[in-house]
């Protein structure tokens, strides 16, 4: 019919050319869009490439396989610039021994991160209810250092008397859970409260951190 613009093809996308970088950023946004929606097991190549209007000889051009395209997505994610610079700020209020801003850096990149990244966190929450090792045995060995570090920090602290005895995976379970719990209310489910902004819960829940794993201050000298 005259007149009428026919949806554009796989192919007539595809001849639209993008420097190889830019093709492989485009592959992995149209990627974590699939793989959070469906799943690992639940997407194909076939899929991804029909999204991203290119054949899947261009996929596998970028990505010898699924599996590496998935690992791309997660190396990506916790490789980011923004990623270094937090880990940069942690280290720096850890060697301040400065427990409020150490555990409102974790509170704040867990909230953080599920508002501005809701899809890599679906992402993963695919790849636990699959039980894709691809993913969360790299997610283990990508954020072992930070995990190691807080651990590290508590323990240190509570060799200082600073910080409550307890195991440091607890200490470190009850601050994250917290905004894990809050998160994943909000940015994955949809059970958005309304009473409680962002900035009110990170503030929130550092107090709560803070308030029940430090010891009380430090003894008061004796006057002679």
């Amino acid at each position: 019919m005259a007149g009428t613009k026919l949806a554009p093809t796989p192919s007539d996308v595809s001849s639209v050319r993008l420097s190889a970088q830019d093709r492989r950023e485009q592959l992995l946004t149209v990627a974590v869009d699939l793989f959070s929606r469906k799943g690992f097991s639940g997407t194909t190549t076939r899929e991804i490439a029909t999204a991203a209007g290119v054949t899947e000889a261009i996929i596998f051009r970028h990505f010898r396989t699924k599996e590496q395209l998935y690992t791309a997505i997660i190396d990506q994610r916790y490789k980011s610039p923004g990623a270094e610079a937090w880990k940069a700020e942690m280290r720096s209020a850890m060697q301040k021994d400065d427990d409020e801003a150490v555990f409102r850096f974790l509170i704040e990149a867990i909230i953080c991160t599920h508002k501005d990244d809701p899809k890599f966190e679906r992402l993963m929450i695919y790849a636990a209810l699959e039980g894709n090792e691809i993913a969360l045995l790299y997610m283990r060995h990508v954020t072992a250092s930070v995990v190691d570090a807080i651990r590290a920090y508590i323990l240190r602290r509570q060799r200082q008397g600073k910080l409550r005895a307890m195991t440091p995976d607890t200490a470190l379970a009850a601050i994250a859970g917290m905004a894990q719990y809050y998160a994943l209310n909000k940015y994955a489910y949809g059970l958005k409260e309304e009473r409680i902004s962002d900035d009110e819960a990170i503030e929130s829940f550092t107090r709560i951190a803070v308030s029940g794993l430090q010891t009380k201050g430090p003894a008061r000298k004796k006057k002679p």
